[in-house]
Formats: C-alpha cells, structure tokens, sequence
C-alpha cells in the first residue's frame, strides 16, 4: 500500500489496466465510486452491462434496489463508496474467474487502505466467498465478521432479490443493520 495514493491514482490505474483479458471487451472500467461520509463501503462481484457502459457501479436494476434500500434507512448512495471486486465486465455477466479477482484485488486493498471504512458491506455469495474465503453465506448473512482488522457485514446481492422476491425483506432489514453501524 502507498500512504500517498489518492482515489483519483487508483482510478487511473484501474483505467488503464490491462493485466487480465476483461480489458479487452470493456468500454468502461468501473472502479467505484462515492464521496464516503459514512465510512460505508461496499462491494458487489463485477460490473454489468449498464454499468460497463456508464463507468458507474451499481446503476442497473440491482443498482436500483440497493440504493432504494439504502434511502429507506437515510443513507444516500452519495455518501458511501461502493466498488466490485473486479473493475471490468465479465463476458455475458459470467461470474469473474479467480486469475481475474485475484489481479483486481490490488485495487480493492488499495482502496480499503486509502478510506479506512468503518465496515464493509459485502453483497453475494461471490463478494462474500472471495474476500472472507467463505463457502456459503446462508450462515453468515446478517453478521459483522472481523478480519484483519475490518469489519465486514454479509448480506445477499441486490440481483437475488430479483430472481427470488421473498428475499428482498431479508435485504432491506440488513441494509437496515448496516445503517446502524454508520449512523
């Protein structure tokens, strides 16, 4: 880590990166963004194609349900930072594979270690399963995990509450949790 980094070195880095074959597809990189007043940051698995195509996290449909469960609980997506673990699209919105989080995670510990956040929120069993080598988040899920000196709080990918409705409550009283760390 580099005490003098800023997020805009990060972004010019993640911007011109061309250390795995994502870059070879993307139109955008997608490193993150937020003005963190929350100390909130949080972390889903890879950009998608709205995203890929604005540079902007979370701006789809799941992007959608995130923030709205964010405005319930008096957090406004502006005041977190919010990232994926890899920065480019993966083809057909695959999941990304291990040799393209594992390059990706540069960037990611760099951020980390630039905004000291408060807590991590951790979104999906992807996000989940990387950084906390977790293989299964059906036990964690709703739970602050202490790792290396950061807190973590484990919940499920706005994008499941697309595919399986009944999980949406569960989603929003966990953002709700997360909400309390920060307020």
């Amino acid at each position: 880590m580099n005490e003098h980094d800023t997020l805009d070195k990060i972004n010019a880095d993640i911007r011109y990166c061309k250390l795995c074959s994502l870059s070879d597809a993307r139109k955008n990189t997608v490193p993150g963004e937020g003005n963190f007043l929350k100390k909130l940051m949080i972390i889903g698995e890879a950009p998608g194609y709205h995203e890929d195509q604005s540079g902007r996290p979370f701006i789809g449909a799941a992007g959608k349900i995130l923030r709205n469960a964010l405005a319930k609980n008096q957090i406004n997506i502006e005041d977190v930072f919010i990232t994926n673990i890899v920065k480019c699209r993966p083809p057909n919105n695959r999941p990304p594979q291990i040799n393209e989080k594992k390059i990706c995670h540069q960037y990611l510990d760099r951020q980390i270690f630039l905004l000291k956040p408060r807590i991590i929120c951790l979104l999906g069993n992807v996000a989940s399963s990387y950084i906390l080598n977790l293989n299964s988040i059906t036990n964690e899920r709703g739970k602050v995990i202490h790792k290396d000196g950061l807190k973590f709080f484990i919940t499920y990918h706005p994008a499941a509450t697309i595919y399986n409705r009944s999980l949406l409550n569960t989603f929003e009283l966990d953002i709700k949790k997360v909400a309390e760390y920060v307020s």
